[in-house]
């Protein structure tokens, strides 16, 4: 489906008058906020400059439906589902993209690009006494109190093994609490349109107050794939580096994607190259996995499947997703 949906795009105006849509190139927004607070009062001010929103939505895959007809998909196993052809604004597959679902760790694609929006590759994060996480399977780096690494090492340990730990250190960095970060993620991905999603922590564990769209990650993601830094993490097959406790000693960090594209554990079609992407998984959330790929001329796409009952069918649907490219 064409991305330019007139009656979508009504639905949008509303949400751009109101000021909480940031369209490329058509609006000013400032992003204010401190750093050091304990409670966020981040906010969005923005000034509408007589820019239709067909202008904005030109740049957009948009649909209101699912879009399932002529595709030879079989995604009677996931729940939600979407293949967006960034260049030229399709969606090439729908399946309950508007529909509010836990995204688990996909969640950290937000994450990161609030980090590579606000913060400094540079600068170095210090781990508080809130990096503890007792949450059964909850993965984690390990660091503990004191701990200290780049924003750079952080993004890695957050996206490529998707350490929990890590992403309340990122919030925490940014915003003062977990709390704080939250409201900057939902101010952010309001301002991106996704206006169907809700954020309360910075690493996707589970709460029912957390939740977004299929359509709503294509949207943060699309954002996210701006940054050259956040294709080089997740085309990253393995990272090692050193970051340091409290007393200055070193520790290693070894650092494995958990792609199985990338790990040559499952194969695209012939015509496809997986860059990268975010898996996602609790038992609330079900296997999740968003994709950034290209095809032979360079293309790119964004495709994401939510809810999925197993790893096995998820990257089995989602070839077969990539299979309409």
């Amino acid at each position: 489906m064409k991305c330019i949906n007139r009656f979508l795009s009504i639905t949008f105006c509303v949400i751009f008058i109101s000021g909480t849509l940031c369209a490329c190139g058509a609006k000013d927004y400032s992003f204010a906020y401190d750093r050091n607070r304990n409670n966020s009062s981040f906010t969005v001010d923005a000034s509408l400059k007589g820019e239709n929103l067909e202008a904005f939505a030109s740049d957009l895959c948009v649909t209101v439906e699912d879009v399932t007809q002529g595709t030879t998909v079989d995604m009677s196993q996931a729940t939600a589902a979407g293949l967006f052809d960034i260049n030229d604004g399709e969606v090439l597959y729908a399946k309950n993209v508007h529909e509010k679902l836990n995204p688990a760790s996909i969640t950290k694609i937000l994450t990161a690009l609030c980090a590579l929006k606000y913060g400094n590759l540079d600068d170095v994060l210090t781990a508080s006494e809130n990096v503890y996480i007792n949450e059964s399977g909850a993965v984690k780096l390990g660091i503990e109190a004191g701990d200290t690494m780049t924003l750079d090492q952080a993004l890695h340990a957050l996206l490529l093994k998707s350490a929990n730990d890590v992403a309340i250190m990122i919030a925490e960095y940014l915003a003062g609490s977990v709390e704080g970060f939250s409201d900057m993620m939902n101010e952010t991905a309001q301002a991106l349109g996704a206006t169907n999603s809700h954020f309360v922590n910075s690493n996707g564990l589970t709460d029912p107050n957390h939740y977004t769209t299929v359509y709503d990650l294509y949207l943060i993601c699309n954002e996210a794939v701006k940054y050259d830094k956040f294709i080089e993490i997740i085309h990253t097959p393995s990272y090692n580096s050193v970051y340091h406790d409290k007393n200055g000693k070193e520790k290693e960090i070894s650092l494995s994607t958990t792609n199985a594209y990338l790990k040559n554990e499952a194969f695209a079609p012939d015509n496809v190259t997986v860059i990268g992407g975010k898996t996602g998984t609790t038992n609330a959330a079900g296997s999740c996995l968003i994709l950034y790929s290209r095809d032979q001329s360079g293309n790119p796409y964004i495709s994401i499947i939510l809810q999925s009952t197993d790893r096995t069918m998820l990257y089995k649907e989602m070839t077969e997703l990539l299979g309409e490219i």
